[in-house]
């Protein structure tokens, strides 16, 4: 089932890790699994890298603290050959880590180090977006990472009810565009021609973490960009070459956009307010964290909408 959620600000900095944390809070019931969240600041010089050095199917045996460590330990020497300076590592569990780094080459290249160090993932890499993502409703990933004073400008979130896949962090959403910067996207729905676009996007040279559909979308979306097109028009491109029933939700570094698919099965609802937009699967989400009587409304089908702030 699964519920999605974004939320955009017009007028600056805001508590969005909060203000995600109750959107997604209030959806557990579409998704207990699995909750991830695609949190947006202001541009920095330096490159955010969030990267774990574990999975869910990583054996929790005698070795597994010196496999932390091991794994740890060759992703920094990895980085220090790609001259990333480390300016600053924090260390959120025992197998995740948010770094800063002072890097200006290749995003791909220094992606493909980590992803190559066997149960590495690097969850996002940029100068805006932070993805952080974990097993458990939103109230304890929020307080896992300390996501309760995040400041940022705009943010999408999901809750993952897992029905086609193992119950673990490389399966919860959001995904990031490998290796794209700064675009992230959550879904509702199911790709009908998954295969056929993977098989493409991989012969263009791109890779995958996951056997989510959304990651597809993603990709997509990069892609298109990378070509030329602006994100609204990328989406309304989705909506002719991707099958299937599905809502989904993309952020960039200054914008979010929201799509439809032509027969609108999945759920939507949407409120602009004069400094906000807020979005989400179900009304209550929004409700979560607005103190006054709203008025919203559903997308049409076949519609795509993009916001800018």
């Amino acid at each position: 089932m699964c519920g999605i959620a974004g939320i955009i600000y017009k007028d600056g900095h805001h508590n969005v890790g909060q203000d995600m944390t109750r959107m997604l809070q209030s959806m557990k019931h579409r998704g207990p699994d699995s909750t991830g969240y695609a949190l947006y600041a202001e541009p920095t010089e330096n490159v955010v890298m969030r990267y774990t050095t574990a999975n869910t199917t990583t054996p929790r045996d005698f070795e597994f603290q010196d496999r932390l460590k091991r794994n740890r330990a060759e992703a920094e020497r990895r980085l220090a050959g790609l001259g990333a300076k480390i300016v600053t590592c924090v260390q959120e569990t025992d197998y995740a880590f948010r770094l800063t780094l002072d890097y200006t080459d290749d995003l791909k290249k220094l992606a493909d180090q980590i992803e190559d160090i066997p149960d590495c993932e690097v969850l996002s890499l940029g100068h805006s977006l932070e993805i952080i993502k974990d097993l458990g409703d939103a109230e304890s990933v929020c307080a896992q990472y300390h996501l309760e004073q995040f400041q940022g400008t705009h943010a999408i979130g999901h809750v993952r009810m897992a029905t086609e896949s193992d119950v673990d962090i490389s399966g919860a959403h959001p995904y990031w565009a490998y290796p794209f910067s700064d675009i992230a996207v959550v879904h509702n729905g199911q790709l009908t021609n998954y295969f056929q676009w993977r098989r493409r996007l991989e012969r263009s040279g791109h890779r995958f973490n996951s056997e989510c559909d959304s990651e597809i979308i993603a990709v997509y979306l990069a892609e298109k960009m990378s070509e030329g097109m602006g994100l609204k028009e990328a989406m309304e491109k989705s909506l002719d070459e991707l099958d299937g029933v599905f809502t989904y939700i993309c952020v960039t570094a200054d914008a979010l956009g929201v799509a439809k698919d032509e027969m609108a099965a999945k759920p939507l609802v949407l409120f602009e307010g004069e400094n906000m937009i807020a979005m989400a699967s179900e009304e209550m989400a929004i409700r979560a964290i607005i103190d006054h009587e709203i008025d919203t409304y559903d997308p049409y089908e076949g519609e795509v909408m993009v916001w800018t702030r």
